[in-house]
This record gives structure tokens, sequence and C-alpha cells, in this order.
């Protein structure tokens, strides 16, 4: 029987946790610099990494009894329920959003045709203004990504080498380093304009992951669950001022490897276990269903102008309203639907 990685799950709920607050703090420190959290975006990194670990410790074995359709079935049932919640509560939240009314100044039509594009997953109409290429649900830009990276394992990840792939992560390390240092971070791929820097963000993460998990190389520390969630929450909270670019390359490729490595070969037992599987679980709703709340909070900050004694209480409760969102749309949601189609779909 495969080990699990309990730890793994638990470090997804801390970046998931951690990007949740960034979004939070943003509303009132635009400017990366001020924020309190500067790097707390790298949790998209982060996430790309074990993704290419986790995929290629569920899939890599199972190539003989699964073809390339099975697989694409499996991967949509995991995680395009969510996708499809996460769009129509952003179609929502944009049209009722009491602080922008840009719902009704852009149409109705114009909502349906951009939400109907969003629930595929593929770029849609930018309706905000902001250049989103997923203006109803923000971080469906990285999951169109992990859409991508997934297709790459399939058709051809599977049967990569070691070399071919470590030929893979040196040269896609290499193009995210001159990204990185060229703009100042990395803190990009959202947009339209920016769209190509979202494929350079994933590459070199999930080939690392995928290549971590191939080499076995796993780190062993005691207590790997508290500390790799300490370091990995100091990474996205130190400031670097100018010399951002290569802090954000070097935690992407050195510091992200060596925390998925501890955290793969740790072990956790009791209430941390628990604390593992309940912030591993909500972590993907999370993650896909705080964003369209962010939109009208963000809209209250700018158009209210609340002071901090007003707007910590609000994003407390929103951080809170967050998390009971998230386990609801896990339990309700998330795991009927799934429960579903692997009985309609994927029943042999």
């Amino acid at each position: 029987m495969k080990p699990h990685y309990p730890i793994l799950d638990g470090l997804r709920g801390t970046a998931a946790i951690m990007v949740v607050i960034y979004h939070l703090f943003e509303a009132y420190f635009p400017v990366v610099g001020h924020h309190p959290t500067p790097h707390g975006y790298l949790a998209v990194d982060f996430f790309y990494l074990l993704s290419g670990f986790v995929v290629g410790y569920a899939y890599d074995d199972r190539w003989g009894k699964m073809n390339m359709k099975e697989f694409f079935k499996i991967r949509l049932i995991r995680l395009h329920p969510l996708v499809i919640l996460g769009v129509l509560i952003g179609a929502i939240g944009f049209w009722f959003d009491p602080y922008t009314n840009l719902g009704h100044s852009v149409g109705i039509f114009k909502l349906i045709v951009t939400m109907l594009i969003g629930l595929t997953l593929l770029p849609s109409p930018d309706v905000r203004g902001w250049g989103e290429t997923h203006s109803l649900d923000g971080p469906c830009w990285s999951l169109l990504q992990e859409y991508i990276a997934n297709l790459i394992y399939a058709l051809f990840g599977r049967k990569m080498t070691r070399l071919v792939l470590w030929v893979i992560v040196v040269i896609s390390g290499i193009i995210l380093t001159v990204v990185c240092v060229s703009r100042g971070n990395i803190a990009t791929g959202w947009g339209y304009d920016s769209f190509w820097i979202a494929m350079v963000r994933m590459m070199y993460p999930f080939f690392a992951g995928l290549l971590l998990f191939r080499t076995g190389k796993l780190i062993r520390i005691p207590r790997a669950y508290n500390m790799c969630s300490l370091v990995l929450i100091l990474l996205f909270c130190i400031p670097t001022y100018q010399f951002t670019g290569w802090y954000e390359a070097a935690c992407i490729m050195i510091a992200f490897p060596l925390i998925v490595s501890a955290g793969a070969g740790g072990q956790v037992s009791g209430r941390w276990a628990k604390i593992c599987s309940f912030s591993g679980a909500i972590s993907y709703p999370l993650y896909i269903t705080h964003y369209p709340f962010i939109y009208i909070y963000t809209a209250w900050v700018a158009t209210k102008k609340p002071t901090p004694a007003t707007i910590i209480p609000v994003a407390i409760g929103l951080f809170v309203l967050f998390i009971l969102l998230a386990w609801a749309a896990l339990k309700l949601y998330d795991e009927p639907v799934r429960a579903w189609l692997k009985r309609k779909y994927l029943s042999r």
C-alpha cells in the first residue's frame, strides 16, 4: 500500500490560508512593498511544486492500468466541480456588488457569456477592467495552468527519464530566474498582458516536484509539519526590498523543494495530524471560493475608505466566513458531486 503524505496536505492548507491573508491585506496595502506578507502570492508556485510531486506519486505507477482518457476524467472530476462553483459565486457577486455597480454597466448578456466561458476555465472577457484572464474568479488563472501541467504530464511527462526531467527543470529554472530578476518580482501571470508568465510560473515548480518525487530524496526532521509551516510563513513575510526578484527565484527553486522534501519525509500524529487533514481538505475550496468576496471587500475599502479600526474586524469576519464556506463547499457540494461523477464515469 502506498504511503500517505499528510504533512503535504497540511502544508497545502498553510499556503492556502496565507493566500487568503495576502488578499485581505492587499485591499489596504495595494503596493507590494508595504504589504505585511509581501510574498504571499508565492503560495501559487508552492502549489505547483506540491502538485508535481503528488501527481507523480498518484499516477506514475498506474499507466499500465490507466489510459489518458481515464487520467483526464479523474483529474476533471477532482478539480472542475469547484471551478464551476467558484465562477458561479463570482458571477453572482459581480452582479450584486453594491460598491462598483459594474454588473449593470456591463450588462447581463456579456456577464452570462463571460460566465459560460469561465465555466470551461478558458480565458474569458475582462468585465472588471483589471486586465484579468478570469475576471469573475481571479484564482482560476492558476487552475488553467494546472490543467496545462496535467496535459503535458499525460502526453510527455509520464514517459520522461530523469535526465530529460533535469534538462526541463534546469531550462525552466533559468527562464524563471530571468523573469523574476528582470521584473523585480513574480507577482503576475493573472492578466492578458502577462499570460505567458503564468506558464513560466508553472513549468519549473511542477516538473521540479515531479522530479523530486522520482528521485525519492526526502529529508527527515523532527516536527516536520510545524517547522515547514513556520518556514513557509516566514518566506512569505520577509521584506526583501530591491532584492525581491532574486529572493523569489530562490524561494521557488531552492526553498520550496526543500520544504516539500521535508514534509514528505516527516511524520505527524495526534492533533497535528487532524490539523493537517482539516487544512488540507479545505485548501482547494478555500482557494477557489474566497476571491469573489475579495472583489467586493476591495471595492468597499476603495470607495468607503474605512479606518483600520473598521477594517480589522471585517477582515477577521471574512476570514472566518471563508473557512466556513470552504468546509461547506467541500462537504455539501464538492464531495457529493465528485462521488456521483465517480460512480457515473469511473465505475470501472
